[in-house]
Order: structure tokens, then sequence, then C-alpha cells
């Protein structure tokens, strides 16, 4: 770690000098202004005016990408906060599967259009404003959107409903758009710290345990699109079990949602009883899924597997939700409460 010696330029006034090496690599000269930005811990950030000024932009090579490559690319690049991205080809025509590609990326990115085509390449531009939206709202958002594709999943394999269980699956889309929109925001958080306070945070510290959750979230929303794939799959869209068990099914399904909602909810308020009651949650359902195979009666395998596949996929959900239920109180624990005093 460098270390620079603090002088007084006035009576009011402290200095020290800026690292040439560091002022030659952002292009900050004598008379250019820079941005002063003051975090937890006593921290003081320095920014050129670059980092919040001017749009970002990427051009992605596609001359030895196939399709699938190039879309990935894509999604990279969005995510990392570019406002422009462009894909060309250096010599010819852009291959209609890259063309594809690119539409195909569009259609999955929240705030993504094509502004501009040529034969040769193809720019599209980022309208989301980070202003527009903050981390606990997405978050949030993206914990309901699971949530309500879990209830229509299970209430379809109760009611025999496939197109109830194609309607959990449609929103696994924008399940997909708010996690990657999510990851959009957090890293430009990350990379330009005046962005932290316009997501909705006061540092940068929650950054990573954002990160966690909205992963969690994400693969929850896998579960119940697994749960809705059973439904489509089974015969009769159902399972081989008496209403008894199914209605055992769906108050497992109630306690689930409970657990996963007041976890993202301990989270966004800090809340470290919140995070208490999430455990105690978790610990009550601890051996529900067990209990609930133990009592089934003799059936086909594969009436059995799909049952035990369905409880494994709530079970997974319990055991995100308390992940984030940890890192929730991780958070909490960071800020002086009732139960923590920091000096």
């Amino acid at each position: 770690m460098e270390t620079r010696k603090v002088q007084r330029l006035g009576p009011s006034t402290l200095a020290m000098t800026l690292p040439a090496e560091w002022a030659q690599e952002h292009d900050v000269e004598k008379g250019d202004e820079v941005s002063l930005r003051m975090g937890g811990k006593g921290t003081l950030t320095v920014m050129p005016e670059s980092v919040s000024t001017g749009d970002s932009e990427a051009i992605i090579h596609a001359d030895d990408l196939d399709a699938d490559a190039v879309e990935r690319a894509i999604l990279a690049q969005y995510v990392l906060g570019r406002r422009v991205i462009r894909v060309e080809q250096s010599s010819g025509a852009l291959d209609s599967d890259h063309i594809n590609a690119v539409y195909k990326a569009e259609t999955q990115l929240m705030g993504l259009g094509v502004i501009e085509e040529t034969p040769e390449s193809i720019s599209i531009r980022c309208s989301v404003d980070p202003e527009d939206f903050t981390l606990d709202n997405l978050l949030e958002r993206l914990e309901s959107t699971g949530s309500t594709m879990r209830g229509e999943a299970i209430k379809a394999l109760a009611h025999g409903n496939p197109d109830l269980a194609q309607r959990a699956l449609n929103r696994e889309r924008q399940a997909n758009k708010i996690f990657v929109l999510l990851l959009r925001l957090i890293f430009t958080a990350y990379q330009n710290p005046n962005l932290a306070r316009a997501v909705g945070l006061g540092d940068g510290f929650p950054l990573i345990g954002y990160r966690s959750i909205a992963k969690n979230l994400e693969l929850t929303a896998d579960n119940a699109e697994d749960i809705a794939e059973i439904v489509l799959e089974s015969d009769g869209h159902s399972l081989d079990i008496d209403s008894g068990t199914m209605r055992r099914i769906r108050e497992f399904t109630d306690d689930v949602d409970e657990i996963t909602a007041l976890a993202v909810e301990s989270a966004v308020k800090r809340d470290y009883d919140l995070t208490i009651e999430v455990r105690q949650l978790f610990h009550d359902i601890g051996d529900r899924q067990q209990e609930i195979l133990s009592d089934l009666p003799e059936m086909e395998n594969d009436s059995l597997l799909e049952v035990r596949e369905v409880l494994v996929s709530l079970q997974q959900t319990a055991e995100f939700a308390m992940r984030n239920a940890e890192i929730a109180a991780n958070l909490a624990l960071n800020e002086e409460s009732e139960h923590t005093t920091i000096n």
C-alpha cells in the first residue's frame, strides 16, 4: 500500500498529491476536476471525471466467434455496464447467425435496443438508467417473480393444469431479465462508487452480498421452473398421490414462500431479528420433505421420483433462502443496532 503525506495549504485546507501514474492513466492534468466521495469506515474515494461522464462502448469482433459465443459476449458486456455494444465483422458482411444472435440477446436483456445496422456491424444501446432502479427493489421483484412461478407450478400440479404450468415457465424470462439487470447495476456501482448511492446504497460494502442473494433468487426461480416442467411431462399433468398428500405439499410451499420473502426483507431492512426468524422457520420445516416421502404408500418408481423431485425443489428453495438470511445477518451486523456497538 502506498502512503502519502498530508500537507496544510491554509488555515482550513489540507492537501495531498495524486500518484503520477494514476493521473496519467486517467488523463488527469492540472486544472481538471475530480470527484470525491466520503464512504463508511473513514474512506475517501477519488474519481476522475471520466468515471461519471460519457458512454462506455464495447466492440465485439465476430470473425472467430460462433453465434452462441457472440450472444454470451453481448450478455457479458451488458453486465459490465457498457452503454453501447457493437458487433462487427472485419471482412465481409455479418453472418445471419450472428445477426440472429444479436436480436436474440436484445429480447433477453432489459433496456437493450438496436440503434444502427449495416451489413458489417450492428450497434445496440442500453437505455437503462441506474437511477430508475434500486437494488433493494429489484431483489424484491426477483423474489416475487420466483414465488409467483412456484405458486403457479404447484397449483398446476394440484389441478392437473398444463396451461398454468406453461404460464410459470413463461415467467422465467422475466426473472432472468431482472437477475441480469441486477448484475449490471452491481458491477457498475462497484466500478463507479458514485452510482452506489443512485441504486440505493450508502456505500459499496453490500455489493458482494447482493450479488450472492441475486444468484440464490435466480436459482429459486429455476427450482420453480423444474416443478412446472414436471407438470408438463407427467401423466395427467399431476402427481399420483392422494388429496391429503397434495395438501401437505401445498402447505410446505406456503412455508417456503414465507421463508424466501422474509429472507429478502431481512437483507433489505438490515434486520438481524428477521434473520433469526428465518432460521427458526427453516428449522421448523427441516424434516418436512422426508416426512412426506415416508408417509407415501407403495407406488411406481417413476411416480415416486416425480414426487421426490418436487419436494427436493421446495427444500432447495428453502436452503437458498437460508443462505440469503445468513448474508442479511452479515449486512445487519455491520451496522450499529440494539444488538451491536461498533467502535
